[in-house]
């Protein structure tokens, strides 16, 4: 490998340089290649890893499962009801418990101080699957979509709609950043991001010739992008707050008039997905029920579009996972 990663932490993409970064993504592509030819690639055999979810998800839990056993390592769920996490045990003592007995761990929860903990206690390497403050493991699967969509990362210009303090719009900044792309972060202005955030993430630009736009203004924030992005308005844990977001976030929707806004054609649609684009879930018809709203963050007729590639994104969280558990384990 071109990067000693090794014993590395990954829980956010501040700690990473844009080289590294660039690293991982194209091991992912190389694994994707393996993956598809057949080959095998067992390079964590006799490795045991800790995948806690205190927050449930499809595609996280079935990439790191999937990347897990590809890799020849043996994956161990445990969800809510089998970690304490400072109800019964200490954060440090269920990390160092776990840091005996693993090789690795997965954390997907609610506080970043959570998995900074594993992080500090357990002495193995531990990856960040979603916090309440960043999801890098995501970034990088929407970057390597990027790249193998576009060809490149550096210049591209990406737009990041909706709420823009959530842990998405966070990561996706700081990613933009390192990797030069020109970001706009489009959103209500209750719903910028946070200040020293933003302040970061322009010095990193200044390195990089990355560039960082805070805006509300739609087309602004649009015109001539090669990447709309948005997701979904209300995240898991905050569904009182449903009634607020979407008085907030309606005229954010990404819809057929916001992408002929771009000037361009070929704008890539990009979501983390699930995406409540649809009447086809509980949450989409209880919504629709209350406020009459057909969709939410994105209408059906752009998800659905030969411009979305969301379900590229969804497959390549398995190759980036596997990614970063071979680059810090072997």
């Amino acid at each position: 490998m071109g990067f000693n990663l090794k014993g590395r932490h990954f829980l956010t993409l501040k700690d990473f340089t844009p080289k590294e970064i660039d690293f991982l993504i194209d091991q992912a592509i190389e694994f994707k290649r393996l993956k598809y030819a057949g080959i095998p690639h067992k390079m964590l055999e006799g490795k045991n890893i800790a995948l806690l979810f205190e927050k449930p998800s499809t595609r996280t839990r079935c990439a790191f499962t999937v990347a897990c056993i590809d890799l020849g390592a043996h994956p161990e769920y445990l969800g809510k009801g089998d970690i304490q996490f400072g109800k019964k045990e200490s954060n440090r003592d269920t990390a160092i418990v776990l840091g005996r007995m693993f090789d690795g761990i997965e954390f997907r929860g609610f506080k970043h101080e959570t998995v900074e903990d594993l992080a500090r206690y357990s002495g193995v390497p531990v990856w960040n699957g979603l916090t309440d403050k960043f999801h890098p493991t995501q970034i990088l699967a929407d970057f390597m979509t990027i790249k193998e969509k576009l060809g490149y990362l550096k210049g591209v210009k990406f737009a990041f709609i909706g709420d823009a303090r959530n842990n998405m719009g966070n990561s996706l900044m700081i990613g933009s950043a390192k990797m030069g792309l020109d970001f706009r972060s489009v959103a209500p202005k209750q719903l910028f991001p946070n200040e020293e955030l933003v302040t970061y993430a322009q010095s990193v630009a200044k390195e990089t010739g990355a560039k960082i736009t805070i805006t509300d203004n739609i087309a602004e924030g649009v015109k001539d992008v090669d990447v709309i992005y948005t997701d979904v308005w209300v995240s898991m844990g905050e569904e009182a707050q449903f009634e607020e977001r979407i008085n907030l976030l309606k005229g954010y929707q990404v819809n057929k008039q916001m992408m002929e806004l771009t000037g361009k054609k070929d704008t890539l649609f990009m979501h983390c997905l699930p995406a409540f684009h649809d009447l086809e879930t509980e949450v989409g018809r209880d919504i629709h029920q209350k406020f009459g709203l057909e969709a939410m963050e994105v209408t059906d007729e752009v998800f659905r579009s030969k411009n979305s590639v969301v379900f590229d994104e969804a497959e390549n969280r398995m190759h980036t996972i596997k990614a970063v558990m071979a680059a810090t384990l072997s």
